[in-house]
């Protein structure tokens, strides 16, 4: 198998993935935190950190979230190898201004920026903010107009448009992207309007933690669908939570840990999933399935012994997938613990192919 296996880390944005009342990680959205966690990574060898992007903490106004393209630029002048994922949600900028900004993190990163359109989920996030939250497919109808408007700048291209959204007369920014042709684009979300997004006009799609069956399923469907013109073959990637232990009963047990503090975080959940829009496929997902950590967490089963994560890891990537953006909890601890146990045998299964 020639395509790539590479592991990314979600940034700690809006504090700890799994529970937020954790006394082995104290609850910590900061830069410093982020900014350690990031170049700790970068060390041990990962490839690829995902910034998220709120502008207030979704579990609760009043407590820490983290800026996504301000911390994105930053980590890309501290760092020199680590691919440097933001996302953005089209609402809160004019496509203009973001290809802007995102041209000129792909310079201070020398070629490692890259976006992720997601077209947002919270409510309250905008409504609170006087910002118009669209109805879930007016959003990708936005989203789309919006994202074929940066990639087209990002290119170096001119950009007239007279759309439904937008209109822009002979926009181009200046300079070019010297790494490359311009940055990649990733695209989040399950829904059918999602998938017609990332065929059109995205090279990664991100698929949130599920079993195998559904992400081969998931895979099959958006490989199938028309491509944009010029684009090379969609790659896939996938959110998982890894508790990765010398036994599964070890892992197991720290599972439950987890799910037990997780308990404690209920009347947040509720208030979260109070402002949540009822057709976005993501949190339908999330819903069939209890689980560990964000984004599907734990339901990609990513849960055992080092053996069998391995194992499982393989399987995913068998089945198309090629970056794993993953969640730990400790972050640091079991950060580390993944590079030290897994990356081995993960290499050594490559060797074997």
């Amino acid at each position: 198998m020639t395509a790539p296996l590479r592991f990314g880390i979600w940034a700690l944005v809006h504090g700890s993935r799994a529970a937020l009342q954790d006394p082995d990680e104290p609850y910590d959205a900061s830069w410093e935190r982020n900014r350690d966690l990031i170049l700790s990574a970068e060390r041990l060898g990962f490839d690829s950190t995902l910034i998220a992007q709120h502008t207030v903490n979704p579990h609760h106004h009043a407590l820490d979230q983290l800026e996504a393209w301000t911390s994105a630029a930053a980590i890309a002048a501290l760092t020199s190898r680590i691919e440097i994922i933001a996302a953005i949600k089209p609402f809160l900028y004019h496509p203009v201004v973001l290809a802007k900004m995102a041209q000129q993190i792909e310079h201070i990163s020398r070629g490692r920026f890259a976006i992720n359109l997601v077209n947002a989920w919270n409510r309250a996030e905008a409504e609170n903010a006087g910002i118009h939250f669209a109805e879930h497919d007016a959003r990708y109808a936005y989203g789309t107009e919006w994202i074929a408007i940066v990639s087209a700048l990002l290119r170096g291209e001119s950009v007239t448009v007279q759309g439904e959204h937008f209109r822009i007369d002979g926009y181009e920014l200046r300079p070019r992207d010297p790494y490359r042709a311009r940055p990649q684009i990733y695209v989040g979300g399950e829904s059918t309007p999602a998938r017609d997004l990332v065929a059109g006009h995205g090279d990664t799609w991100f698929i949130n933690g599920q079993p195998l069956a559904d992400v081969q399923g998931l895979v099959a469907d958006v490989r199938a669908r028309r491509r944009g013109e010029g684009l090379a073959p969609v790659r896939f990637g996938l959110s998982a939570f890894v508790i990765a232990r010398e036994t599964a009963r070890e892992a197991q047990e720290h599972c439950e840990h987890l799910a037990a503090l997780a308990a404690k975080d209920q009347a947040l959940k509720a208030q979260r999933r109070a402002q949540v829009d009822p057709k976005s496929v993501m949190h339908q997902t999330f819903a069939k399935t209890a689980s560990v950590g964000s984004n599907g967490g734990t339901a990609a089963g990513l849960v055992g012994s080092y053996d069998e994560v391995a194992q499982r890891i393989a399987a995913f990537h068998e089945a198309g997938i090629e970056l794993f953006m993953l969640q730990f909890q400790p972050f640091e601890r079991e950060m580390e613990r993944f590079a030290r146990e897994l990356f081995p045998r993960l290499q050594r299964w490559r060797a074997s192919r």
